[in-house]
């Protein structure tokens, strides 16, 4: 990619939202303002911002680099993103917009009336917040990497310095301008790229494979290997060899792999003939390379599948940022407008990325053996059109993709930034909420140079998982069920989120590699969800005398049309 073009474009970018954000800054005056933008966010308005906040960088970038990578299995991930807003709509929306509060912590305490049970779902909150902003940091050290050759920290650390001054500066009011633009500008990032590349496609007379075919080179391709991996072959593969294969030397001689793995050391050049399949890499020793969620995918597909659909439809409910946001409507039928018009903005923005992954698949199947699928969005305009018209189109893409980041890792942490503020520092006024955006910021910051973790998309598939094992049994039983009490919902958190939460551990530090346990830990939503929901029921009905005091008339609050639940209480 020509970075004489797509570096102003990433700097135009950045320079976009800082304006946008300072023009927040102007009419922000209040603490409601900054926590809340004084609940006078429309539909149109908040859909737009819901929406950029949301297409993350799993969106953008990770969702075509699984399809690259596995094929159409991976089309679950846009259907779940999109179908967990709908999700959202029917139990949530609403009541938990008039509930009144400002965070998840400040509903389970209107709910509950329990510090215990507000300080727990504050460390939730903190915990999936900075789950979710590790794979946004890794994904714009990952573009400026493709971009410039820079080191992957410099990207994080851009994204970090941004965002922490555009949150600490207008908080609420200020980002929902900012995420209203992004949505905009990142969809036309991929949405006029696509139809060139497309084009481009239609007017390639190379034969087409199927989709759902494995994927293989169109042309003789070669193939520098930068970390030492494993290749797993089903037949023998015959390519040229400048480098060490199974511990043996060779100078560009041709090699016969027969079938089975074959240890690929960092620094070879594998050169390999047009029409041979593309080798499956399996995971390495040092375990940087093709992670262990896709090993369960392929031991295990209805298993992984299962997995991925009940995390991404109970998930979204529960993700900070985006929960945060119903708190800005200015009533419940607001809120509920607000996820229609989501669901429609998303809904559009998701048939691109597999159309991205489904053209990598033909023309840049080889970054399934460097690591990197995750930049085959920001690739194709070079590999299939190239010239001037690709670096433009190349240029706008990288633009996109940092509004990607800039945008989710905002309302990230905005709302990490309001759970610490409320629940951790010593004061809620606004001058601690900006020491509190520095704290939401610095650790997942600090943890992005030091831990490499999984491609993008199943970073956050991970983040879905504790979400829907710890915020969905709390807020579908709080807004739904007046039986659930203090000590119910409290180990319902503990053992179903918690449980998620050390299987999300377990995945990304590489343990149990293959088999059945790892299958479990890869795609911990199957049991951990139901775990919650029954923990959290058989304690509640365990404990009956500690259901709050008042719990009728807080439920009729969040059932009830604002202006009944007023004149009821």
């Amino acid at each position: 990619m020509n970075e004489n073009f797509a570096v102003p474009a990433v700097a135009l970018v950045v320079l976009a939202t800082v304006f946008v954000g300072a023009f927040g800054l102007r009419i922000s005056r209040t603490t409601s303002d900054f926590y809340v933008a004084s609940r006078t966010v429309g539909p149109r308005l908040n859909a737009a911002a819901i929406s950029g906040e949301y297409l993350s960088a799993a969106s953008f970038l990770g969702i075509a680099g699984l399809v690259l990578v596995q094929g159409p299995d991976m089309l679950w991930y846009p259907v779940g993103y999109t179908a967990g807003y709908l999700v959202l709509l029917l139990f949530v929306a609403a009541p938990l917009r008039r509930s009144g509060a400002y965070t998840l912590p400040d509903f389970a305490e209107a709910r509950l009336a329990s510090q215990a049970v507000r300080r727990l779902a504050g460390a939730f909150v903190v915990g999936v917040g900075w789950l979710y902003l590790l794979p946004q940091l890794q994904g714009a050290g990952l573009t400026l990497t493709v971009l410039t050759g820079a080191p992957d920290s410099l990207g994080a650390v851009i994204v970090a310095v941004v965002v922490v001054a555009i949150v600490a500066a207008g908080g609420m009011r200020s980002i929902t301008f900012v995420q209203a633009f992004q949505y905009w500008l990142k969809l036309t990032a991929l949405l006029v790229p696509a139809l060139f590349l497309i084009l481009a496609w239609q007017g390639d007379g190379a034969p087409h494979h199927a989709f759902d075919e494995p994927a293989s080179f169109r042309e003789q391709r070669t193939v520098r290997v930068d970390d030492s991996l494993d290749l797993r072959l089903e037949r023998p593969l015959t390519v040229t060899v400048s480098g060490t294969v199974d511990g043996h030397e060779h100078d560009g001689r041709r090699v016969e792999l027969p079938a089975g793995t074959h240890r690929i050391d960092a620094g070879t050049r594998l050169t390999f003939d047009a029409g041979a399949a593309v080798p499956e890499p399996a995971r390495g020793t040092d375990g940087s390379l093709s992670p262990s969620q896709a090993e369960s995918r392929g031991e295990r597909p209805l298993y992984a599948t299962y997995g991925l659909i009940l995390a991404t439809f109970l998930g979204t409910m529960g993700l900070p940022h985006v929960v945060v946001r119903f708190y800005t409507s200015p009533h419940g039928v607001a809120a509920r407008r607000t996820t229609v018009a989501v669901l429609g903005l998303i809904g559009a923005f998701y048939l691109l990325p597999p159309v991205y992954g489904a053209l990598g698949r033909l023309y840049s199947p080889e970054l399934t053996l460097t690591g990197d699928a995750d930049a085959a969005v920001l690739l194709l305009p070079e590999r299939m059109i190239g010239g001037l018209g690709g670096d433009l189109l190349g240029a706008l893409i990288a633009g996109g993709a940092f509004a990607a980041f800039l945008s989710t890792a905002s309302g990230l942490t905005m709302a990490v930034a309001g759970v610490l503020t409320q629940d951790v520092l010593p004061s809620r006024g606004v001058r601690h909420f900006r020491l509190g955006t520095v704290i939401a910021m610095a650790v997942p910051l600090a943890a992005s140079v030091l831990v490499g973790g999984l491609p993008v998309a199943d970073a956050v598939g991970l983040a879905f998982a504790v979400s829907a094992s710890s915020f969905c049994p709390l807020l579908v039983l709080g807004i739904w069920w007046r039986r659930l009490t203090p000590p119910g919902a409290a180990a319902g958190m503990l053992v179903g989120g918690g449980s998620a939460l050390l299987a999300v551990a377990a995945t990304m530090s590489g343990y149990f590699g293959t088999g059945a346990l790892h299958a479990l830990l890869a795609w911990p939503a199957l049991w951990s969800v139901p775990l919650g929901f029954l923990t959290m029921i058989l304690v509640s009905l365990a404990t009956p005398s500690r259901v709050p005091p008042g719990t009728h008339g807080i439920l009729a609050r969040f059932h009830l049309p604002e202006e009944l639940a007023e004149v009821k209480a």
